[in-house]
């Protein structure tokens, strides 16, 4: 009998101007894995949180907090969830800049606030003449999620503006001037991808540097299937600006649906968990 992998979509609700990307890149895994030798399903976020839904391994983009409860409540059971739940979390931007500030990382100077503080902060917390402002905890969902704000009143207007919408944490970041350069990859393989975001200047910057930021940020995020994006400023100094757990891999999809399929299987094949999910094993080695 062969091993059931179920996918979970990510919900439309999480992918403002991906929808059709996000689902693409998944139905393309399922393929890929059924030409591996697994029988593939895909659910919705809302399936997985309304029934119990059993499967050998999930390969997940769900973003929505009972999703991912859900998820991590199976986790325990001893099923593989990829990406780990965790690591969907560690995204969340709060996280983030902790975890990354933490390791090393190189990223912008950033600092945490609560949109419920009725303080009245100032651009020259982490800036100048304009600075970014980041809701703390998923990645953007509407436009002003992610806002350039150029005056200290500007910059309350859009906290108080969370803090009505429900978002209770919020990132300041510096703004740096340079290219911006989007990245795709799958730990421990040797898919990378990257491409100019916006290219106004193409500075002169060392791959082998962006590849190896990129890996430590997966490393320390616990991702699997993750991508970013960085700034390259002029001296060709290279920042993390965000890192994505499981992105759409829009523009290199066909091809790195079969490194994603490869290194889920490769999991599912290998027990790392001291004596977990050893049924799933033992039906990826008898296949």
């Amino acid at each position: 009998m062969r091993p059931l992998f179920a996918g979970i979509k990510r919900k439309e609700h999480y992918s403002p101007n991906h929808r059709n990307n996000d689902a693409l890149i998944l139905q393309k895994t399922a393929k890929e894995l059924e030409k591996l030798g697994v029988d593939t399903i895909l659910y919705s976020e809302d399936d997985i949180i309304s029934s119990n839904i059993e499967a050998d391994l999930f390969f997940s983009m769900a973003r929505s907090s009972d999703a991912l409860n859900k998820l991590a409540d199976m986790e325990k059971k001893g099923i593989t969830v990829i990406n780990s739940t965790q690591s969907s979390y560690n995204c969340h931007r709060v996280n983030m800049i902790q975890k990354l500030g933490n390791a090393d990382v190189t990223i912008p100077k950033s600092h945490i606030v609560k949109t419920d503080s009725n303080i009245q902060y100032k651009l020259s917390v982490v800036g100048k003449d304009k600075i970014w402002i980041k809701r703390g905890d998923v990645h953007a969902i509407h436009r002003e999620d992610v806002t350039l704000v150029y005056s200290d009143e500007q910059l309350n207007f859009v906290l108080n503006e969370f803090k009505l919408r429900g978002i209770t944490d919020a990132i300041l970041q510096e703004h740096l001037e340079g290219d911006v350069v989007k990245f795709y990859s799958v730990k421990d393989t040797e898919f990378f991808y990257w491409y100019y975001l916006n290219g106004r200047n193409k500075y002169d910057f060392n791959f082998d540097t962006l590849k190896s930021l990129a890996n430590k940020s997966a490393e320390v995020m616990d991702l699997l299937i993750y991508g970013g994006d960085a700034i390259i400023e002029e001296n060709g100094k290279i920042t993390i600006i965000d890192i994505n757990d499981w992105p759409s891999f829009a523009p290199i999809r066909d091809e790195a649906s079969k490194f994603i399929a490869k290194a889920i299987y490769a999991r599912a094949a290998v027990n790392k968990e001291g004596g977990k999910n050893k049924q799933l094993v033992k039906k990826i080695s008898s296949f």
